[in-house]
Formats: structure tokens, sequence, C-alpha cells
């Protein structure tokens, strides 16, 4: 190779190398501040008026799953550099599809989650916001059936909206 193809790869690679250690990032392209380490992911009690009694502990376990395998931050129980609570504010189901009859054919499962942001490192960062993600579902099938299949498909997608809030600024 010649002199100056060798300097072109050598530099290529050092602005690669210092592009890196800049920031972390994960492996879906997120960006996370480089002084940000670790995140604290409280448990979200399910506050609205109608109660289904696992989503609680499956939206929570989505949120700290994503944050696990799409992140380089550390969980921790207690004082991470980022952390969030909140609550299950909204779960609702509510027919969308009249039909000639009485009934409906789809009816839609509505969830919002208020989620409060701190950061330890900047609190300017810091935020509130409600997040809501809503599936049709045939009126053949009963809430209840509907849940085993929309619950943990609307909490990955909560999960999604809430890293992309956090990681849209850097």
């Amino acid at each position: 190779m010649s002199n100056q193809l060798l300097r072109l790869i050598s530099g290529i690679l050092v602005i690669g190398i210092l592009g890196a250690a800049s920031c972390k990032v994960s492996l879906s392209g997120q960006q996370i501040p480089p002084d940000v380490k670790s995140i604290t992911i409280k448990y979200f009690p399910n506050q609205a008026a109608l109660v289904a009694p696992s989503l609680s502990q499956t939206f929570t376990e989505a949120l700290k799953d994503k944050f696990l395998q799409e992140s380089n931050l550390d969980l921790i129980v207690e004082g991470g550099d980022w952390e969030l609570s909140g609550a299950i504010v909204r779960y609702e189901s509510t027919p969308i599809a009249p039909t000639g009859t009485e009934t409906t054919a789809l009816n839609r499962l509505t969830i919002s989650i208020k989620v409060d942001f701190i950061s330890r490192k900047n609190e300017a960062e810091n935020w509130t916001q409600t997040f809501m993600r809503y599936e049709d579902y045939e009126s053949t099938l009963t809430l209840s059936q509907a849940e085993a299949d929309l619950l943990p498909r609307l909490s990955t997608q909560i999960a999604d909206d809430i890293l992309q809030k956090l990681t849209q600024n850097w």
C-alpha cells in the first residue's frame, strides 16, 4: 500500500475512535450522554379507573428490558444518573366499529402512562409526559382474551417511545 492510503486509513480510524469515545451509542442507534452511566426504573402502579392486574408488572419489565437491551446503562435500584417513575393513568376498552346491529366489529384498548424523568446530571433536562398507545381487537374476543396479546405489545411500544424521547436530544 502507498503511504497516502495508509495515512487515509489511519485518519479514518482515529476519527472513528474519537467519535465513539465522545458518546455512548446503543444497539438501536440511540445516543446517551457519556457521563450518564446508570438508570433507575421505578415500579409503575396502575391508577386507572379500570385495572388490568398484570399491566403494572408487564409495563415495568418491558421498560427495564428496553433499556437493558438497547443501551449501555446499568439498571440500579436507587440513585441512577437517570430515573424513570410514574403511573398507568388510563386503561380502557371502547367500541370503535359499529355494525348494523347493536354490536361492534372492533374494540380499541387504550393505555396511557404518565412518566416522570429525572436527570441527576442536569436538572434542566427533567420532564413529565404522558405516553399513549392503542390497539384494536375483534369484538368476538373478551378483553381478558385480548390482553394476553395486547398488553406486552402496547407496553413495548410505549417503552420504545420513552427511549426515543430520552435520547432524541443527544
